[in-house]
């Protein structure tokens, strides 16, 4: 396996939310703080923002190729080729807030997860094809990384001041889940799990938030490998390229490299010699004529 080493070096104050564009063969991240949200050609070896605005804390890809953009207020807009279209303008319970991490299920739903504010923890929504939104949990300390076991018949779960990754029991005709239980629990002297993905193999990869490394775990949540990376703060990772073994991993505070690594903010990518899978693609409803 390579040494990561930095694809782009954005100095991002938060980078997050990684996502491979199989049908552009192009990737796709948020600096969260700053409103902007940048693509990566390959091809080209070239990156670009592409927007700027609300904050961006996730970002999914519809089926026709557009992106899913989950901000702030609970507000969540279609981008395609720099169009915004919004399809919830706001939450009203979530104003103070933003979104987090999201994913796509493999119905085209997304599982969205919410800040906390001030006054109350954050939570779990689920939005479905038709736009309906659904509240699935609260009291989340910061609602984050998700993946869903190779069957489809789970999901794993991220709630970062916990430092617990939980697996609920998943119903892909429904979207419910249910029977929370602790699958991983991390160390508190080795930062707070963050952003996560599944690769062909079941394993799971979770970034490490002021933890310094990306680590795998087995499918019973026995760690088998961690990689160090020049910055502290790991905030998610995800699998590409055209055969899916090429790992990119986002990190966070690049406004103070001093303290937080001489790659922090930067966005980083690796051969894995291990395979990834597709993400899904969300397929919410737009507005006619969007």
């Amino acid at each position: 396996m390579k040494t990561p080493s930095i694809l782009v070096d954005c100095q991002c104050e938060n980078a997050e939310g990684p996502l491979w564009h199989p049908l552009e063969q192009c990737l796709y991240w948020t600096d969260i703080p700053a409103g902007h949200l940048y693509r990566y050609d390959p091809i080209t070896n070239t990156s670009e923002q592409i927007y700027e605005g609300e904050p961006v804390g996730g970002l999914t890809i519809q089926v026709d190729g557009s992106l899913l953009l989950f901000k702030a207020r609970g507000a969540i807009a279609r981008w395609h080729n720099g169009k915004i279209t919004t399809i919830i303008e706001q939450l009203e319970e979530e104003r103070e807030t933003r979104f987090n991490d999201v994913i796509a299920d493999p119905a085209g739903r997304v599982f969205c997860g919410t800040m906390p504010t001030p006054d109350r923890l954050g939570r779990l929504y689920r939005l479905d094809p038709d736009g309906s939104l659904t509240k699935l949990l609260e009291g989340i300390g910061v609602s984050n990384g998700m993946g869903f076991t190779l069957d489809r018949k789970q999901l794993y779960y991220t709630d970062s001041p916990t430092r617990k990754i939980y697996l609920f029991d998943y119903d892909q005709a429904t979207g419910a889940i249910s029977n929370q239980r602790v699958h991983i629990e991390t160390p508190e002297s080795e930062g707070v799990p963050d952003g996560m993905t599944i690769d062909a193999a079941g394993y799971l990869w979770s970034a490490r938030w002021d933890g310094g490394h990306l680590f795998r775990y087995a499918p019973d949540g026995t760690e088998v490998l961690r990689i160090p990376f020049p910055a502290k703060k790991i905030t998610s990772v995800t699998f590409g390229g055209t055969d899916y073994t090429t790992i990119y991993v986002t990190t966070a505070g690049g406004d103070n490299r001093a303290e937080e690594g001489s790659g922090a903010g930067a966005v980083f990518h690796f051969n894995s010699g291990i395979q990834g899978v597709p993400e899904f693609f969300s397929n919410i409803a737009v507005p006619a004529g969007a």
